[in-house]
């Protein structure tokens, strides 16, 4: 049963409530990667790097590219590991290293994908971040719990096609919610 409950959010969607205090972590929506009794990893779909795109990180790491990889943008994927990237895609999933979400969507953070990526020979979706979020065993358990987060299933199209200032009314919509209903403050049952 611990392992069942562990593992739960592994392809869901934490969107922040409005009242959660952190600022990595106001009004985002991150992408459950992982989730076991050791914690959870994450990554924050809604919130762009102000200074970077990835034509800076392909030029800094010598990789030769085509201009549509070099004008994506690069997210704040959470305040860990703030010095790695890390790579929300669609298929294929045969890259070093890669995790597996959903049937539809992994996470990568190996050369090999990223070359792909700036030469348009890799996953046609995809989203490169800096940094990821992370949590100990039994937090992100006991913050859910707490009502700083809606939960909701991962949805591929909110994370590559919704425009990223709409991403989190979205996913809060797609569970069911009228996001101009949710107060500030985190009530408890």
């Amino acid at each position: 049963m611990e392992t069942q409950i562990s593992s739960e959010l592994k392809g869901q969607f934490l969107m922040a409530m409005p009242g959660l205090a952190d600022p990595n972590f106001s009004k985002t929506v991150t992408c459950i990667c992982e989730h076991t009794v050791a914690g959870a990893v994450g990554i924050v779909i809604n919130r762009t790097h102000p200074d970077l795109s990835l034509k800076t990180i392909l030029d800094e790491l010598h990789i030769e590219h085509t201009l549509p990889a070099a004008k994506s943008p690069v997210y704040i994927g959470g305040p860990v590991h703030m010095d790695e990237l890390f790579i929300l895609h669609g298929e294929p999933f045969d890259w070093k290293g890669c995790l597996k979400i959903t049937p539809a969507l992994a996470m990568s953070n190996t050369r090999d994908v990223l070359e792909a990526i700036a030469n348009q020979q890799g996953p046609q979706a995809y989203l490169v971040s800096l940094g990821c979020a992370g949590w100990g065993p039994g937090q992100l358990e006991g913050e859910v719990k707490a009502n700083a987060w809606l939960t909701g299933t991962v949805s591929e199209s909110i994370v590559f096609d919704v425009p990223i200032e709409e991403r989190w009314e979205t996913a809060v919509r797609k569970i069911g919610i009228e996001p101009s209903i949710l107060t500030q403050t985190a009530g408890h049952a």
